[in-house]
């Protein structure tokens, strides 16, 4: 992460908290910042894993649905990186009211505790918000009709965001991520497919592709992601939102053929029906971020890919 040492020197002292700082992309932000700043993380563990807290932050376990739960962790926080949410999309459809307290309720509850307590506010939001997008790439301004209760909720929160930011005079920026992939990342009926497609094919099972696979996507590795909420915890820019990408796009047929190849593996490619609320095309334009942040991606598919297969292993062999 040598391409962000001067924003995570920039940080050293501060005090943040990250909420779900156990989990897939707060656990990564945390190792990043612990050395430079003093790191409280709020998870509930439900998803999150205890183990992936580093040892020299700051752990409290709880629900960020909970007011007083959040507003112990606020005190003497200077920056919030709002990561917990429940992220899939299909788990939304099927509780869009859980989704919509989790996702949105608990993050109106941290933007005003963040008012209270003048704290710089860093969002997960998501392009689930564009729903399918009518032209390719995806730029900020395009039009938002998400597709599921999740991207709805993360429209929401994306609104709020600036709002807070308008009316308030709050520092938020959100971060809107394409598909996030990497180490720690679950793999269990609502997890990444990048990380399913691996356990699939690292086990000999079939990769199971849901529709023809010609729906594409925008991956981008969970460093780069860290790489992105470091510079927007130190930006100028605020009150706006950014998508997290890389600005390419490959099938879900190609990937699974690409993941077979990456770990040697024979697993049989097969098609099951296409899930609700997802969409056909997707890939970010990152000019914006670019231009304002100066982000920049750096870890390639392939690459990352084979980082990835090469942790599985080595998880199992630890075993």
């Amino acid at each position: 992460m040598g391409q962000i040492r001067s924003e995570l020197e920039t940080l050293e002292g501060s005090s943040v908290l990250i909420t779900g700082g156990a989990g897939f992309i707060g656990s990564h932000l945390a190792d990043q910042l612990v050395d430079y700043c003093d790191v409280t993380v709020l998870d509930d563990l439900s998803n999150g894993n205890r183990d992936y807290v580093p040892e020299a932050a700051n752990f409290v376990r709880g629900d960020i649905r909970e007011g007083e739960t959040l507003g112990r962790a606020f005190e003497g926080i200077d920056i919030v990186f709002h990561q917990a949410a429940i992220v899939s999309v299909n788990e939304s459809v099927e509780n869009p009211i859980e989704s919509h307290e989790t996702n949105l309720d608990a993050t109106l509850t941290i933007l005003e505790e963040a008012r209270k307590h003048d704290v710089r506010v860093v969002l997960a939001s998501s392009t689930a918000i564009y729903g399918e997008p009518e032209t390719l790439p995806v730029s900020e301004e395009d039009s938002k009709t998400p597709s599921s209760p999740y991207g709805l909720d993360k429209l929401a929160l994306d609104h709020y965001a600036r709002l807070y930011n308008e009316l308030y005079g709050l520092e938020t920026v959100a971060l809107r991520y394409f598909n996030v992939y990497g180490p720690r990342q679950g793999s269990g009926p609502y997890g990444g497919v990048i990380s399913i497609f691996v356990d699939q094919a690292l086990s000999g099972e079939p990769i199971t592709i849901h529709g023809e696979g010609t729906q594409t996507r925008d991956f981008v590795h969970v460093s780069d992601v860290v790489q992105a909420n470091i510079r927007a915890a130190t930006t100028d820019v605020v009150g706006e939102a950014f998508n997290v990408g890389t600005g390419t796009e490959i099938s879900i047929l190609e990937l699974a053929k690409l993941i077979r190849d990456v770990s040697d593996s024979d697993s049989e490619l097969v098609h099951e029906s296409a899930r609700p609320g997802d969409v056909s095309k997707s890939r970010a334009d990152i000019q914006r971020i670019q231009n304002r942040l100066d982000f920049t991606p750096e870890v390639t598919l392939e690459e990352g890919l084979r980082n990835l297969v090469e942790f599985r292993q080595n998880s199992e062999a630890d075993d």
